[in-house]
């Protein structure tokens, strides 16, 4: 499958998502649902906690933490033990949320590696 760019249009695009299988076709729409609508299930940014960034719900544990955890070859039984208020649908989402934005997981991460 050719790469998509951000000049790419949905004409140019059509091609590419009618050759998705079904179930790719359901990971498109759910995750185009979640960037429209900018709602991330169990993900959540609250003013003044942990900066604002954006963190498993009713927690403090951001999702570049976990994202930076997996980078350092973590697997997700691993993070799940050593994070037992946290639940594989957790993961899911923080992972989903991170591939939506990677430049704001890219910069939190920075953010902590130069402090």
């Amino acid at each position: 499958m050719n790469s998509i760019t951000a000049n790419t249009t949905l004409k140019e695009l059509q091609p590419q998502l009618l050759a998705l299988t079904p179930e790719e076709k359901a990971q498109a729409i759910q995750f185009l649902a979640q960037t429209l609508s900018n709602f991330w299930p169990g993900i959540q940014k609250t003013p003044g906690v942990m900066g604002t960034e954006a963190c498993i719900r009713k927690t403090r544990i951001p999702v570049w933490l976990l994202v930076s955890y997996r980078r350092q070859s973590a697997t997700d039984a691993h993070i799940l033990e050593g994070h037992p208020d946290l639940s594989a649908t957790d993961l899911v989402n923080a992972f989903s949320y991170a591939e939506a934005y990677p430049d704001e997981i890219e910069r939190a991460i920075r953010e902590q590696e130069e402090a």
